[in-house]
This record gives C-alpha cells, structure tokens and sequence, in this order.
C-alpha cells in the first residue's frame, strides 16, 4: 500500500507540473484559454520554427484563426485574471513587467505589421490595444519580502509565481530566483534557488522553466530543462526531493 501511494502522489505531482504555465514559445499549449465578458472564446496559436514569423505565439478569436489580437516573443507568459481579464508577463532587462488585458477590447492587427518587427525589437509583447494595466517589479531585488506598487486589475489573484535569472556574484550562489508575487498585499517574496549555481549547472543549457504550488503539501513543484522535475523544501530554497531526472 505504501508503494502504490507512493506511485499516485508522484503521478499527481507531474501532474501538475505539466499543467503548469511556462515560456512561450516552447510551452504556449499551457496557456490558460481565454474567454471575454461577452462570451467570446479567444484561441492561442504557434507560428512554428519557420516562415516569417519564426517562433511567434498569437492570441485571436476562435472564428478568425488568421487575424492576432496579440502577439507573443519568446518567454512571454500568459496567466487567468479573474473574472474575465487576462495577463502576460515577461522579462525586461533588470525587471519583470507584467501587462493585464480587457479580451473584448483587443483589437484586430495585420501579420504584415509584425513581421520582422520582432526581429528588430526588444519589445516582447505586441499589441494594437494598450494594456488595461501594467507594472514592472525590479528583477535585481535582494532575498525576502518588499513592497509593490500593484495596479487594482491584477489584486485578483491570490498568488503568481515568476521566474527570472538572479545576479550570480560567485559560481556558488543562485543563478535563478523564484519572485513569489502577492498582489492583494502588495508584496513579493524573493526566494533565491539555492541549489541551482554555475557550480552545479550549465546555467543557459538548463535553467528552470516552470513552478506550480502542489495545493495539498503547499510545497514548490518545478521542472528544469536538462536536469529534472523536483520537490522543493519548505522554505522553497532548496531541492527536497527529485520526482524524474533528465536522461
């Protein structure tokens, strides 16, 4: 009995890992599907490795297959605003933006209009429609819980868990850190990887794509490409227990 328990709280716990939202282009089946205050259903698409719009993910309504309402770079994410906004957030140098969205305000652009222009730009996020509301968090905060300022549209949700690489000052400190975002306390949690260094890892050829919170244990679950699917401890610094190793 104990095995087989064993067996079903490792294949729940993949579970979730999979079902967990990750970085465009890569991971955009994981993105939450989206569906407007009038009842419009809104479909994200991959553009392929080729073509003139190479790696490119768009949102659009599900009866216009061919005309984006957004468009997505590479390590772009999506995320559920409740009741019916959705958001993206992305990596800036040095910060973390994130963007919110009114579906039913999205308006319609060309492919024309953005082909090669993301080529050319370090924007991440393309839209003809400004965001509902937007705001950046600071990606070089030290250790432990701070302010922010959050815009009114985001307070929502509970919880949102970013990634982003972390200022490494010797090849024995965190090369990632997890920014748990509070919104309706205006707070984050920097919690540095402490077991993902330079030392122990090709920091670039494996690096930590996504995380979920397991809602029975509340620990951190998360995969990391080229290295595994793991438990962290409580304290979400360290590697509890590994749930698959890469081959």
């Amino acid at each position: 009995m104990l095995t087989a328990k064993c067996q079903l709280l490792s294949s729940r716990q993949r579970e979730l890992i999979e079902n967990a939202i990750g970085p465009a282009p890569w991971y955009w089946k994981t993105f939450p599907p989206v569906e407007s205050n009038s009842g419009q259903r809104f479909e994200w698409r991959y553009h392929g490795e080729q073509g003139e719009l190479p790696y490119l993910v768009t949102l659009g309504l599900a009866q216009e297959p061919h005309t984006p309402r957004l468009a997505l770079n590479t390590y772009c994410r999506a995320f559920r605003l409740p009741p019916k906004l959705f958001g993206i957030w992305c990596p800036e140098p040095r910060t973390l933006r994130l963007l919110c969205f009114d579906p039913d305000q999205l308006k319609a652009f060309s492919f024309v209009d953005i082909v090669g222009w993301f080529k050319q730009s370090t924007e991440r996020v393309y839209s003809a429609t400004e965001p509902l509301a937007e705001f950046e968090v600071s990606s070089t905060l030290p250790e432990g819980v701070h302010k922010v300022e959050v815009p009114e549209a985001f307070r929502a949700l509970d919880e949102l868990m970013l990634l982003t690489s972390y200022p490494a000052r010797t090849r024995d400190d965190a090369a990632c850190a997890i920014y748990m975002l509070y919104p309706q306390a205006g707070l984050v949690d920097v919690v540095p990887q402490k077991w993902f260094t330079p030392n122990q890892y090709d920091v670039g050829r494996q690096w930590i794509s996504r995380v979920a919170r397991d809602p029975d244990s509340h620990r951190i679950l998360g995969e990391a490409v080229r290295v595994g699917n793991f438990e962290l401890t409580e304290d979400g610094k360290q590697v509890q227990s590994w749930l698959s190793r890469a081959e």
